[in-house]
């Protein structure tokens, strides 16, 4: 896992700076503490920089920027390739000679001569963004993984092109302006992240996941999607035909637990300590048990817990874990004070605010793994996704059985009727009442039901805090490039959904509603809030995290398993729990879910509160017009007071507005 960086002079008239390349490196150093790395072309049009975390192959020869024998193909990769040793082979059975003993990034410089970019991506199996430089064609390429574990952003601006893996090293660069995306300040008072490819940052932009993006000497961009999280691919129907439940069920439950016991395995690939983080629910507690099943010695294990309010702590659990598979254990305990000592390198690392509490405890679960000698971490992301694990995914499915396809059976003078309806008898003291409105509307405009598991403001919230609704575009950068905008710059987020939908159903029409909804928090939540809280917040701490479950041969296998079988009599995760009986005990299959989280919405009734209170209406974000004052003030009263539970919203804008504080005002 490592930082990466680069610049290329797409007019010919702004020789790279080695000092601001530097600087962009220097700026991402909790990235790669164990080394740095720059390459400039002799004709100064192109620039890479790299700050490497060694992980796999330690020694110099690993080192990057790296090139080959010709120095004709340069890379700077952040990632782990886990096939590298089988891709190696292949390549050199073709030919190809190696410098280093094992380090997967040469693989990237080889496969790419050997197979051109399209070949090298499709047989890639791991995490990662890297950009490539092909001197003989004179072209830049960036790629993120399958998933998007790894992210990677860019800007053209003043005919320069930069890149990175962090927003920070691109504004490390004193020709980077800084200003609001206001499209993307809009969207992320909806889905608490801004949605690919925008960033809160006006024209710097994240590479989507699956997608790679050519650049060439002149500038003109060209991406394309090579992977998507869709049925279609992981299982042969031949395969179900003529059998019975049972053995459906059993071919189900043996292919998961196969490929996730493959993703565990791989994921040890590392020539430094590794672990897991362990909360004792069944994510994690499956990463322990299968790799205990690898290793002869104990698993490295890490909880966190709350000193203050004891109620969320799954310490026990983690330790009932920990004991069964005679782990190493670790914990570590946090309070108020504790979180609010750490929210300045929060929004610091962050770059643009990512609305979601966990990353208080996960920064010092992350920080407790560093100061115990790990390094690699294993996580739990994107389990609840592909088996339905959320609360939230069976009430909108009730939702969507019993009454969505009813009301949209409606005319539309009724349809509208009823949402102008509720929304006239709504109000904010009606939490209720007002999704009763919001669900409503949506059907009224024909948009879909699902937003997302996590969805903070509604629409109707939205309507009441913002001083006017906010738009944006168009973004021609974007257009060039080919990537997707469309509903971006819409005020209603609900846009943003359903042209997403609206794509996926032309290709795979027909599909249950679990499965779109699976494939909907691929896209927005997934990639872009919980892989990017994963990313940049154990990167802080200079930890890797891999995520067994993301395994895109798994993502493949659950995308062919129907909503039937995912939710079958109403059992949460009904199928990961058969694959995992007899490896975990039942108390841990089948305990009550409890969400890794944080007390925030009792810090903000304490002193975090008044100092949230006061850092938001003091913001100097609220002076540009974007946000009704009154409200927002009268939304920390209520919360404090303990009228209504407003912390979701409230940390929401602290976030955004220490982001602009920090990065822009």
């Amino acid at each position: 896992m490592c930082g990466i960086a680069g610049i290329l002079d797409i007019g010919g008239t702004r020789p790279v700076d080695g000092t601001v390349l530097k600087a962009m490196g220097d700026s991402m150093a909790h990235r790669g503490p164990d080394g740095e790395g720059q390459w400039i072309a002799p004709d100064r049009r192109i620039g890479l920089a790299h700050r490497r975390l060694a992980i796999v192959d330690l020694s110099d020869e690993a080192a990057q920027p790296m090139c080959d024998a010709a120095e004709t193909v340069w890379v700077t990769f952040n990632g782990e390739i886990y096939n590298h040793m089988a891709l190696r082979a292949l390549l050199e059975k073709a030919g190809h000679r190696f410098r280093t003993d094992h380090s997967d990034t040469e693989v990237l410089v080889h496969g790419y001569k050997e197979w051109g970019i399209g070949g090298l991506v499709d047989r890639l199996d791991g995490m990662f963004a890297f950009g490539l430089w092909d001197d003989g064609e004179k072209r830049l390429f960036l790629v993120r993984d399958r998933i998007g574990i790894k992210p990677v952003y860019f800007t053209r601006t003043a005919g320069t092109f930069r890149f990175a893996s962090e927003i920070k090293a691109i504004l490390a660069d004193p020709g980077v302006p800084r200003d609001v995306e206001p499209a993307a300040l809009n969207h992320y008072l909806s889905f608490m992240v801004a949605p690919a490819p925008l960033t809160m940052f006006k024209d710097i932009f994240k590479l989507p996941a699956g997608h790679l993006m050519e650049v060439d000497q002149s500038g003109r961009m060209e991406a394309r999607r090579y992977w998507d999280a869709v049925p279609g691919k992981g299982i042969d129907p031949g395969d179900l035909k003529g059998l019975s439940d049972a053995a459906v069920e059993d071919f189900y439950t043996t292919g998961i637990r196969d490929r996730l016991q493959a993703g565990i395995e791989k994921r040890m690939m590392s020539d430094v300590p590794f672990g897991v983080f362990l909360s004792g629910g069944i994510d994690s507690s499956a990463n322990v048990a299968l790799m205990s099943r690898l290793m002869d010695q104990p698993v490295e294990t890490f909880t966190v817990g709350f000193k203050d309010y004891t109620h969320l702590n799954e310490l026990d659990y983690a330790s009932r874990v920990a004991k069964d598979f005679k782990t190493n254990h670790h914990e570590v305990l946090i309070d108020e004070g504790d979180m609010q000592g750490y929210l300045d390198d929060l929004v610091h690392h962050q770059d643009e605010p990512l609305a979601d509490w966990v990353c208080v405890p996960l920064y010092f679960v992350s920080k407790l793994a560093k100061d115990s000698g790990v390094t690699v971490v294993q996580v739990g992301e994107g389990s609840d996704e592909q088996f339905s694990g959320y609360n939230s995914y069976r009430l909108y499915l009730k939702l969507h059985r019993w009454f969505w396809g009813a009301f949209n059976a409606l005319p539309g003078p009724a349809r509208k009727g009823a949402a102008s309806v509720a929304k006239g008898l709504s109000c904010s003291h009606t939490p209720r009442l007002d999704r009763i409105a919001d669900i409503l509307e949506r059907g009224a405009k024909g948009q879909e039901l699902f937003w997302g598991a996590a969805h903070a403001y509604w629409n109707i919230h939205k309507d009441r805090v913002l001083a006017d609704p906010v738009e944006g575009g168009p973004w021609p950068v974007l257009e060039e490039a080919g990537l997707n905008t469309a509903g971006l710059g819409a005020a209603d987020s609900g846009e943003v959904i359903s042209a997403l939908m609206q794509s996926f159903d032309s290709a795979h029409p027909g599909r249950d509603e679990l499965t779109r909804m699976i494939h909907n928090e691929f896209k927005v939540r997934l990639a872009e809030l919980l892989l990017m809280r994963v990313d940049k917040i154990t990167m802080s701490t200079s930890v890797e995290g891999r995520v067994p479950f993301l395994d895109h041969g798994l993502v493949d296998f659950t995308m062919d398993i129907p909503q039937a079988w995912k939710v079958r009599g109403g059992e949460p995760k009904y199928l990961l729990k058969k694959a995992l009986a007899g490896i975990l005990p039942d108390e841990v299959l089948y305990r009550p879910k409890m969400g890794f989280g944080a007390p925030m919405a009792e810090w903000l009734r304490g002193d975090f509160g008044k100092q949230a209170e006061t850092a938001v209406l003091g913001s100097s974000l609220l002076e540009r017009g974007f946000f009704n004052h009154d409200h927002i003030a009268r939304r920390f009263k209520n919360h404090r007071e303990g009228r209504q539970d407003n912390a979701l919203h409230l940390w929401l804008l602290f976030n955004l507005t220490a982001w602009h504080d920090h990065w822009i005002g």
